[in-house]
């Protein structure tokens, strides 16, 4: 009876049939396999993993013991018994602690000179801050495409200090104003929110725009959060100082991802233009799998063998790359060049480079996504995704002496712009080319930092109805609080970890980045008054400092003038406040054109799974109504639509015994640029029926086919 490899055998060594013949393929390469999600699968697995990849220090299924030396006392991992008495030459009680896992994340150490956005990654011994709002990512000469094409995380919750060391933390808790938090119930509530809790495979295997949209939605929800939750100081030493990563992560070990089969060509539910801010969105909507590296491809079967095939690559200057053409780009290949100990070496036609130059001969599509350097002051870059390319030739060329990979992508005909339309904006905002169909540079005429253009390319209408424009309210009289406020006193502006007491009213957290990126889910923020001492460029002034991007009033085709922006907007990126003259419910019943009104008293549903249930009271504390018919802002001409990409918040500013209410709008998620900004008018009380009752047109799949 003949027994296979790998086979239970108990026979003494020298009872093997030897003379038996062995088909045996030599090994192309090895590299680390990583469990896949449950459920998850990969063009190169499709199947799931058939085992679980445990770490030497644990966590142990039952049956399974740690071993020497990958032992520590770290109270979440365990020891192996009797370990205590293992002999040690690393002193008294000490443990060698346990290696750091191939795919944990670092944190990258800030470039000294900032804002070029590209930074080599740093090693595990790294410090210094890092800045927040930044991506960190990009395909730099140094770094190679150790991932392979695809993307893993493991269920560990593993966290970098500033000393570079990593150590162990309960997923569950986080520090918020001396309280512990619950990451996981934060967690948890979003994916309930948005009916994520059940993500089945089919949803996890393709997307739609919906599907993208909501996990898109959900991830940058929960990094804001943990942003503002990190600039506590009161947080425990150790805390990631990168929380798009703990976001995606977070949603990758529970399997809330899309569109995980991989394929060439464009990706269901993502739109030629669209933008990202961090790698790890990539990841998560299957654009670009490799958190890291900027050539991702998956293997095909030809004939009995299989070989690379290139699906997508990023383009965001860590090389070389030729693309200011805006149709071609010449790519260049990884690996080589300058490697940290100072030596050169040749590219090597393997993994990236390979399907690269397979993909030339198969004539496949190659997806191409531009990182473009992000003018709102991060360091970051922002990632668009700029259509379809094939490889039409490919070469080898001498740099510093060693050979480097080119090749030459050509953008497929008949898409949408994207990169090209980047250039022409920035082209308007030089001045060197024409807006076509201007009719004014400015139509606040001086009013706001920021001009905003008056344009018409569709008819010869030659602009809106008369207005005086203003950049904030204009109250009759203010609403009375029964305790005085009195204001802070930070000279310096208002500081995150502070007993600033207008951090205290918005529960100890600052609610804005240093970018003007909301990070509160709550539905009343507290702004700085009157009477506070800090300076106009306070951090807790964000809707006071007027317009962060340049926007455009616009000529629709069918709902008269609308407005967009010619900058791209962050998700939870302030937009402008709602300016006019605020009058009160007797005059709204009194006049019969409610054109230009906004109406604080209205139910507005996209609010309700945004914001946090705890303080829905708070939705519509006053009875604000704004008319911006005679004297109002740029938030006038915002349209309505039934699936918006703004949505508005009370912001409240106290002083002494008055309180005054503004509506500040913010963006819902990423908005690229040329794309027209809408919010939802709301709906009126069902006392009033259909008072008000009109035609809807703004053409949204989801489009309920009126308003009011």
């Amino acid at each position: 009876m003949e027994r296979g490899l790998g086979s239970a055998s108990n026979d003494r060594p020298g009872s093997i049939d030897k003379s038996r013949v062995l088909d045996v393929k030599p090994l192309r390469c090895l590299m680390p396999v990583f469990p896949n999600s449950p459920g998850m699968s990969s063009a190169s697995t499709p199947q799931p993993t058939p085992f679980t990849c445990i770490p030497p220090a644990g966590p142990f299924p039952p049956g399974v013991q740690p071993f020497y030396p990958f032992l520590v006392q770290n109270g979440t991992q365990q020891t192996a018994p009797g370990a205590q008495d293992e002999p040690s030459n690393f002193g008294s009680g000490s443990r060698i602690p346990a290696p750091v896992p191939l795919n944990s994340f670092r944190t990258p150490t800030p470039q000294a000179n900032g804002g070029s956005g590209q930074r080599k990654r740093a090693s595990a011994r790294s410090s210094g801050p890092v800045r927040m709002e930044d991506d960190g990512y990009n395909d730099s000469q140094n770094q190679s495409d150790q991932y392979g094409g695809d993307f893993s995380t493991q269920g560990t919750d593993e966290v970098v200090s500033n000393s570079g060391k990593r150590r162990g933390r309960p997923k569950k808790t986080r520090r918020e104003n001396g309280q512990e938090f619950d990451v996981e119930s934060l967690v948890n509530s979003f994916l309930t929110s948005f009916k994520l809790k059940e993500f089945d495979d089919f949803r996890r295997s393709n997307g739609d725009r919906d599907i993208v949209g909501t996990i898109l939605l959900v991830f940058d929800l929960i990094r804001r959060r943990l942003t503002q939750l990190e600039e506590a100081k009161d947080l425990a030493p150790g805390f990631s100082k990168r929380p798009d990563l703990k976001a995606g992560t977070l949603l990758m070990t529970k399997g809330v991802r899309t569109n995980s089969l991989k394929r060439a060509g464009h990706v269901p539910g993502i739109e030629v233009g669209d933008i990202f801010f961090f790698r790890m969105e990539l990841c998560l909507v299957g654009l670009h799998a490799p958190s890291m590296a900027g050539i991702d491809y998956m293997t095909v079967k030809v004939t009995m063998d299989e070989e690379p095939m290139a699906v997508s690559i990023v383009s965001s200057g860590g090389y070389d790359d030729e693309g200011d053409d805006g149709d071609v780009l010449i790519y260049s290949g990884s690996g080589g060049l300058q490697r940290k100990d100072g030596q050169m070496s040749d590219q090597k036609l393997e993994r990236g480079n390979l399907a690269l130059e397979k993909s030339l001969h198969r004539a496949n599509d190659v997806r191409v996504i531009r990182g473009l350097k992000d003018a709102s002051g991060s360091t970051g870059k922002i990632y668009v995704y700029d259509g379809v390319y094939k490889i039409q030739e490919s070469w080898a060329e001498k740099k510093s002496g060693c050979n480097v990979f080119k090749y030459k992508l050509v953008r497929v005909p008949g898409q949408p712009e994207a990169f090209t339309l980047w250039k022409s904006i920035q082209q308007w905002k030089d001045g060197t080319a024409t807006r076509t169909g201007i009719i004014l540079p400015d139509l606040t005429s001086g009013a706001e930092s920021q001009p905003v253009a008056l344009v018409n390319d569709v008819d010869g209408e030659k602009g809106p109805a008369h207005f005086t424009y203003i950049r904030g309210l204009n109250y009759t009289k203010p609403f009375s609080i029964s305790k005085p406020f009195s204001g802070c006193h930070c000279l310096g502006g208002c500081q995150p970890g502070t007993n600033c007491p207008c951090n205290q009213k918005n529960d100890g957290l600052l609610p804005y980045s240093s970018l003007g990126v909301l990070l509160t889910n709550k539905y009343l923020i507290h702004e700085c008054g009157q009477t506070c001492a800090c300076p106009p460029n306070c951090r807790n002034r964000m809707s006071q400092a007027g317009l962060k991007v340049r926007l455009e009033v616009f000529k629709t085709n069918n709902r008269g003038w609308g407005l967009r922006s010619w900058d791209p907007i962050r998700a939870g990126g302030f937009i402008c406040e709602y300016a006019g003259d605020v009058i009160t419910a007797d005059d709204l019943a009194n006049d019969n054109d409610d054109n230009y009104i906004f109406n604080a008293t209205r139910y507005y549903e996209p609010l309700e799974a945004i914001h946090d249930d705890s303080t829905r009271s708070e939705k519509a504390p006053f009875p604000l109504v704004i008319s911006a018919k005679h004297s109002g802002n740029v938030a006038r001409f915002m349209n309505h639509s039934c699936s918006p990409n703004v949505f508005w918040l009370p912001v409240l500013r106290e002083s002494n015994n008055d309180s005054y209410l503004h509506i500040a709008f913010f963006a819902i998620r990423h908005i690229p640029p040329m794309q027209e900004l809408t919010y939802d008018y709301g709906m009126v009380p069902p006392e009033k029926g259909q008072e008000g009752k009109k035609k809807c047109l703004c053409g949204s799949v989801k489009c309920k086919g009126y308003f009011y």
